[in-house]
């Protein structure tokens, strides 16, 4: 026997091998929490020996050749709240065992009761902004994109990683991500950041206070994880604004059949008279039957799965949140661009997920 590692509870009264036919192994079971465990299995058979699981989230691997040995079973991190189960199965000539694995789901997080969560949902993932300890957004959430000026919409600005020598684009103070859009030499530099983590279908929520100036093009939006070729591949925009045209916000869906490049996107525009000047809450609806926003609870746009495939609903996988501050563009920039407005600075309170029970 061997020493089991500390975070693997093993069931059975007692430390003895299980036995199947001309099988012997152990442990008897296995039971982890939803981190990814690496779990020891010792097992001895009369003749040549493998093993395998045919759950996608247990991966198998045997030590060395032989009747007796060594191997491991790595299982990997549960994302959902929801206990699963599995096995991993030892084949040696007709004879067969089983060892039953359970894993954990994630634990739920705790919610403040300022939150309101949607009925019949839970809080997933969240972002309030109010660690003290950090003056960036947190990379163990967000990560960066770095772009040249010009890759997409012709827009103008220079993506960086939060900063460009002492000049922040993306930084927190006061419980608020802000990020901007500013001048370093002869170009204008700015942040677009992601969520490392993805989700298909859920409750999303952001509440933002947009900058002020034209050229500015603030968006709150997703794509998704599984990259594809655009716009075949989906997406939806929560939340935007051209600085030209102040306080009149915007959601959008884009896919094969509905696209502005084709100009036949679907989308929905609505005044809100203080949207540069204080917070609102803009949120997006997901299910798998429709793409509902919403703007401080009031629905503004809808999009309902027409069954008709992938070309008008590419919106069954995975997704990822999306915040930048683009500046100029075939839209942000229709109308030219004032430097004088700038630095231009979008602001976020906060970030949450919620997803279905």
């Amino acid at each position: 026997m061997f020493l089991i590692l500390g975070f693997v509870a093993c069931g059975g009264n007692d430390d003895r091998p299980e036995t199947a036919a001309a099988i012997s192994y152990s442990p008897a079971e296995i039971s982890v929490g939803n981190e990814e465990a690496v779990q020891p299995l010792y097992i001895t058979c009369e003749r040549e020996w493998t093993l395998y699981s045919d759950d996608s989230w247990i991966t198998c691997v045997k030590s060395a050749a032989g009747s007796d040995g060594n191997a491991t079973a790595t299982i990997t991190a549960n994302p959902s709240f929801s206990e699963r189960e599995g096995a991993i199965v030892i084949k040696s000539g007709t004879a067969r065992a089983s060892i039953p694995v359970k894993q954990a789901g994630r634990p739920e997080l705790p919610v403040d009761p300022d939150i309101l969560v949607p009925q019949g949902y839970r809080l997933v993932w969240q972002d309030e902004f109010n660690d003290p300890a950090r003056f960036m957004p947190d990379e163990n959430l967000w990560w960066y994109e770095v772009w040249e000026p010009g890759r997409v919409n012709n827009e103008l600005q220079r993506y960086v990683a939060g900063r460009q020598g002492d000049e922040l684009t993306a930084e927190v103070s006061n419980g608020i991500l802000k990020i901007h859009a500013r001048k370093a030499g002869n170009e204008v530099i700015s942040a677009r950041i992601n969520t490392k983590e993805s989700w298909k279908y859920g409750y999303f929520e952001a509440s933002l206070k947009l900058p002020v100036g034209r050229g500015t093009w603030p968006a709150f939006w997703m794509m998704p994880k599984q990259e594809g070729q655009w716009p075949d591949c989906g997406e939806i925009d929560i939340m935007e604004e051209v600085g030209y045209h102040p306080d009149y916000v915007s959601s959008s869906i884009h896919c094969k059949a509905y696209n502005h490049v084709a100009g036949t996107q679907k989308t929905k525009e609505t005044l809100v008279a203080s949207a540069q000047t204080a917070f609102h809450v803009y949120a997006l609806e997901w299910t798998e039957g429709f793409i509902r926003t919403y703007i401080d609870g009031k629905e503004l746009f809808y999009f309902p799965n027409n069954g008709a495939g992938k070309d008008t609903w590419p919106f069954d996988a995975a997704f990822y949140l999306k915040l930048n501050l683009a500046w100029g563009g075939d839209w942000g920039g229709a109308q030219g661009t004032d430097e004088s407005a700038l630095p231009a600075t979008y602001e976020i309170d906060y970030v949450r997920v919620f997803q279905k029970k």
